[in-house]
């Protein structure tokens, strides 16, 4: 069996950051498997346009392409069942399902404001190029500079976002209950998007969400906490 998987990085190969790759990271560790890291930068679409997608993640099973980070979820769910389950059972995959637009909006649609003119310095120039004009077009033309400006009165609100979350750690380690599974994974992926890219502090040291994603950095031999990132 071979397993390949496509994913974001920038002058730095060993230094994965996108939030939906980091869910595949964790579901694939979650489940024990490995796959070859296929470094991706955003300018390489040619790379993975053969295999019907122009983002990452992108998985191969055997050179046959899985593409987006939900469909790869459930794919690994379904071609391996005798491994740990991701969602245990139908219920908790429908429930995922919500977290997965949960994670989507809140936290990387979050955090996105908060850390957007720290990621240009991960990248090379020709990927740097490419990302601020893409990304600033979609704050009407305002740069990244000025997008990020008010982060420390929108960290505030930010943090308040999560309530619902932190009401839910107060009562059980995870958001999957006594153990953590996808919508885990699929929340983490965007924190640790933030950790890697960027040294702004998105959370405070006694909050039940600050302990719950050291927990997440740990887990799988602290495979998050050892891939290279700030301290935050």
């Amino acid at each position: 069996m071979s397993l390949k998987l496509f994913e974001l990085v920038g002058t730095d190969a060993s230094r994965p950051f996108s939030p939906y790759c980091w869910r595949t990271r964790m579901a694939l560790a979650h489940k024990g498997l490995a796959a070859e890291s296929l470094p991706w930068r955003f300018t390489e679409k040619s790379a993975i346009a053969p295999h019907g997608s122009e983002k990452v993640p992108v998985l191969l099973h055997d050179d046959k392409p899985v593409v987006d980070s939900w469909t790869i979820a459930n794919y690994l769910e379904d071609r391996f069942p005798d491994r740990p389950s991701l969602f245990g059972g139908e219920g908790g995959r429908a429930m995922a399902r919500m977290i997965n637009a949960f994670g989507d909006i809140a936290i990387v649609g979050g955090i996105f404001p908060l850390i957007v003119a720290d990621i240009p310095k991960n990248l090379a120039d020709v990927d740097a190029a490419y990302f601020r004009p893409s990304r600033e077009a979609r704050f009407g033309g305002k740069t990244l500079e000025e997008i990020m400006a008010s982060r420390d009165a929108g960290v505030v609100a930010f943090r308040k976002s999560l309530e619902m979350m932190r009401q839910t750690l107060k009562k059980q380690p995870f958001i999957g209950g006594g153990a953590p599974n996808y919508a885990d994974y699929i929340v983490f992926g965007g924190f640790q998007w933030a950790r890697v890219t960027s040294p702004f502090k998105l959370l405070e040291a006694d909050d039940p969400v600050y302990a719950w994603r050291e927990k997440l950095l740990d887990a799988f031999d602290g495979m998050a906490r050892t891939s290279p990132g700030h301290a935050v």
